[in-house]
């Protein structure tokens, strides 16, 4: 901050000792020459000492007008400092947040918009959690997230304390490593899930209250599948367990890209088979849209999502 934003006595009396003379003073602060003199006049009357004393060369500091300088600069600092504090705060309330999201958004788009917004608003931290909907959702209603992209929640016991705003339908593929025997043609849902099968959820006791008894948990298998080997609220462990395993990962296409650069590909599937697909949107508690930032960052990633051409969601919820 600049000393403008001082008291103007010391404002002009840090000038004048920083450019020795009364004249130049003058022109830096774009006032008379006459009227500064009286403001210095002034203020060591109201000091009841004498500040400064001429010189041929122009005006040098007094004991006393060292003293007020050296405390001026401390001043001066520690107000530029204390602006720049208030200044970063402001930001951070303006711009700051937390989002919720599920891996597969994170690798597809959400990044490029976080980075984005630190380069606008440097000073304003975002919070990003990735994990499951229920687990982000477990978030959203303790107030540790403000919004958060994922797949709509089956069952979900509190439907009345958020709002979903769907943009359309992620579907399921199932992945393998490299060099799986099911890879090089394309296959049925039976002969898939006679692998044991990999799931990234969170097996967590609390998240179950987020969700109706009856509610599906787990991608329901066909019958005689081999079943749910190995979950994990976490990616990197599902990929660990899925490259020293011949299992088989079900996870969102759109994670793709990703997965292939993890070396675990897509498995074709059989004409006539279809692949699940899910309401994917973004849920925020309803109240929490009146929020500029909120506002502001539900429409940049609806952007994106519609950016993605996803499927249209089926009857009434159609995004909007």
């Amino acid at each position: 901050m600049t000393e403008k934003h001082m008291d103007k006595a010391l404002e002009q009396f840090l000038a004048i000792a920083e450019a020795g003379s009364f004249l130049a003073a003058a022109e830096t602060l774009a006032v008379s020459q006459p009227a500064l003199s009286y403001s210095m006049r002034k203020l060591e009357q109201s000091l009841s000492v004498v500040l400064f004393e001429r010189t041929s060369r122009g005006v040098r500091l007094t004991e006393a007008g060292e003293t007020l300088f050296e405390n001026a600069m401390i001043m001066r600092r520690l107000y530029g400092n204390a602006l720049d504090k208030i200044e970063r705060q402001r930001v951070r309330a303006e711009h700051g947040i937390s989002i919720g999201s599920g891996y597969s958004s994170w690798d597809l788009f959400l990044k490029d918009i976080v980075l984005e917004q630190f380069r606008a608003h440097p000073h304003a931290p975002i919070h990003v959690s990735l994990g499951s909907a229920l687990r982000c959702m477990a978030q959203l209603l303790a107030g540790d997230i403000s919004l958060f992209i994922g797949n709509q929640i089956p069952g979900f016991a509190h439907a009345n304390a958020v709002e979903f705003l769907p943009m359309g339908m992620s579907q399921d593929g199932y992945y393998v490593r490299e060099g799986h025997p099911l890879l090089g043609a394309p296959r049925t849902l039976a002969e898939i899930f006679a692998w044991p099968s990999v799931v990234a959820v969170p097996s967590e006791s609390r998240l179950d209250k987020l969700q109706a008894q009856d509610a599906e948990t787990l991608p329901e298998l066909p019958q005689g599948s081999f079943g749910h080997a190995f979950t994990s609220n976490s990616l990197a462990v599902c990929l660990d367990f899925l490259h020293a395993a011949d299992a088989v990962l079900t996870h969102s296409v759109l994670l793709e890209p990703y997965l292939e650069r993890q070396r675990v590909v897509k498995v074709d599937l059989a004409a006539g088979e279809r692949e699940r697909a899910w309401p994917l949107g973004i849920y925020v508690v309803a109240e929490a849209l009146n929020d500029p930032k909120v506002a502001e960052m539900a429409a940049l990633i609806s952007d994106r999502l519609r950016a993605l051409d996803l499927p249209p969601v089926p009857g009434p919820q159609a995004p909007r």
